[in-house]
């Protein structure tokens, strides 16, 4: 198996990094613009401007960024071999697309027909139900459940608990805050938070 290198040594990076082990990898290197040393065992080998110089081809790499943005902007700035990573825990349903640079992290399901985007995080336990398309670079944070038939625009982060009914849209770069549960579409960008969701001033 390839050398993996993983973009960030924060705790999302710390996470993937345990993915990859469940994945098979055991050659594992950080780059990060703020930490040295190592992390998780694994040695912190270079910063960002350090990419193009580790990128031999038979190198893979993935974000370990949870910021939206900030995951946008290495995976614009780079032409790597990017993976994509399932815990072996989750649930994968029959005529899945998962993009590449998504991570699927423990426990997760993702049901049939369901499409997931480029550089996306499905986090711990999330649940992503058919027919479910999630456009590329969204966040679904751990415990958030999605009805049938869900569609989040990209650059979309959907906090902790959330929950989305069934044929409904949420508009690309919005924040869905915290336990909020959203019952109708929402069309435009911003954050959403309570019970209904609604749009902060």
């Amino acid at each position: 198996m390839n050398r993996l290198i993983i973009i960030g040594a924060g705790g999302h990076g710390r996470v993937i990094a345990d993915n990859a082990i469940r994945n098979g990898y055991t050659a594992i290197n950080f780059i990060d613009d703020n930490v040295v040393g190592s992390c998780m065992g694994f040695p912190v080998i270079g910063t960002s401007a350090d990419v193009e110089r580790l990128n031999d081809g038979k190198t893979d790499f993935i974000i370990g960024i949870g910021d939206n943005s900030t995951r946008r902007m290495f995976a614009d700035r780079f032409q790597v071999n990017w993976i994509t990573l399932v815990h072996p825990s989750a649930q994968i349903g029959t005529s899945v697309l998962i993009g590449k640079g998504t991570v699927i992290m423990a426990g997760a399901v993702v049901n049939t027909f369901a499409k997931v985007g480029n550089h996306c995080i499905i986090n711990t336990g999330a649940v992503i139900e058919h027919d479910n398309t999630i456009e590329d670079y969204v966040h679904i944070s751990p415990g958030v459940k999605l009805g049938g038939r869900v569609h989040i625009g990209q650059l979309t982060h959907v906090g902790i608990g959330a929950v989305v009914i069934n044929n409904t849209n949420i508009y690309s770069d919005c924040v869905i805050g915290a336990g909020a549960v959203v019952v109708q579409e929402i069309k435009h960008s911003g954050t959403y938070i309570g019970v209904p969701a609604r749009r902060t001033i």
